[in-house]
C-alpha cells in the first residue's frame, strides 16, 4: 500500500545540521567588552543613521569647520533634517552624557560608515571602539592606565603606549596612541618564521638587525592604534555639564584593525567577504 511504501522510521538518527560559529569581530568584540566591563566600563549604543548635531555639532565640529574634511560622509538629507550614516561613534558619547550625571565610565562599539576608496586597509563600512570616562579629577594618566591595562590584557602580553601630539576637534590636548608591536618585542631575540631576529637599541631608536624586518611595523617597534584626548569644554557645554567641575578623557580605535593584528589577517575586505573559507578559521 502507498502508506507501508512511505512509512517513516521515527527511530532513525536525523542528519545534523552544521553549527555556526562567531564571527571575529563578534569574538574580540566580546573580549574587548570583557575587559573593560572589568574596569567598571559599561557599554553604550547608538544610531547607525544619526543627525548633524550629534555627529558633528556637539562635537565641536561646526558647519564650515576644515575638521569636517576629515570624514567623508554618507550624507541622507542634508538640505533639510541634516540625516546622515554615522561617520564614528561618538554621538553615543554625547547622547549618553546627556542623560546621564558624571561619573561615568563607558565604551561605545558600533559600526560606521565613510565614503572612501575600498582597499587591503580601508572599507566604506567599518566597526570602532570608543570610550569616555568623566569625573572630577580625570588625567592623562589615568588614561594611560586604561588604556595599556586594556591592551596587555587583551594581546596578553605586555603592552607599552606612547603618546604623540595630535589634533581632534573634540579634545584638547588630542593625541594619537602608539602601542609596542605585538609582533616583534623591541629589545628581545624572537624566532619569527623560521628566522631569528635580534633587535637592538640605538639611542632612541630601535634597529631590527635581522635577514628581515618585521612586517607588521615595519621595524619601527611602534604600531599607532588609536586617537585619543582630554574632553573638549564645548563639547561638555553641549551636553549640559560645567567644564569647570568635570573633566575626562575620550579615545576611538577601530575594531577590524585589532581583529586584524589578533590573528594576523592581511586584508580588511575579507570579513565581509562571505567566504566560508576564511571564516571557519575562526
Amino acid at each position: 500500500s502507498v502508506l507501508t511504501k512511505e512509512r517513516l522510521d521515527v527511530t532513525r538518527p536525523g542528519i545534523r545540521l552544521p553549527r555556526g560559529h562567531l564571527h571575529p569581530h563578534t569574538k574580540v568584540l566580546r573580549e574587548i567588552e570583557k575587559i573593560f566591563g572589568s574596569m567598571g566600563f559599561d557599554v553604550a549604543e547608538g544610531p547607525e543613521v544619526e543627525t548633524e548635531r550629534y555627529n558633528f555639532d556637539a562635537l565641536n565640529i561646526p558647519r564650515n569647520h576644515p575638521a569636517r574634511d576629515m570624514w567623508d560622509t554618507f550624507w541622507l538629507k542634508p538640505e533639510k533634517d541634516g540625516l546622515l550614516l554615522r561617520t564614528h561613534t561618538s554621538p553615543v558619547q554625547i547622547r549618553y552624557m546627556e542623560k546621564h550625571n558624571p561619573p561615568l565610565r563607558i565604551i561605545a562599539p558600533g559600526r560606521v560608515f565613510r565614503y572612501e576608496a575600498t582597499d587591503a586597509s580601508h572599507e566604506f563600512q567599518f566597526y570602532q571602539v570608543e570610550g569616555l570616562m568623566v569625573d572630577k579629577n580625570v588625567s592623562v594618566a589615568n588614561f594611560k592606565a586604561v588604556i595599556e591595562e586594556f591592551f596587555s590584557r587583551l594581546f596578553d602580553t605586555k603592552i607599552k603606549t606612547r603618546l604623540r601630539p595630535s589634533f581632534f576637534p573634540f579634545v584638547e590636548p588630542g593625541f594619537e596612541v602608539d602601542i609596542t608591536c605585538v609582533t616583534c618585542d623591541r629589545g628581545t631575540t624572537r624566532t619569527q618564521r623560521g628566522l631569528t631576529q635580534k633587535i637592538v637599541s640605538v639611542g632612541q631608536r630601535s634597529v631590527g638587525v635581522s635577514r628581515r624586518h618585521c612586517t607588521v611595523c615595519k621595524g619601527a617597534g611602534w604600531l599607532e592604534i588609536a586617537g585619543a584626548g582630554m574632553v573638549h569644554p564645548n563639547v561638555f557645554k553641549a551636553v549640559g555639564y560645567n567644564p569647570k567641575q568635570v573633566q575626562g578623557f575620550a579615545f576611538g580605535m577601530g575594531l577590524d584593525r585589532i581583529v586584524m593584528m589578533k590573528y594576523k589577517i592581511p586584508d580588511i575586505r575579507l570579513f565581509h567577504s562571505g567566504d566560508l573559507r576564511f571564516l571557519k578559521q575562526f
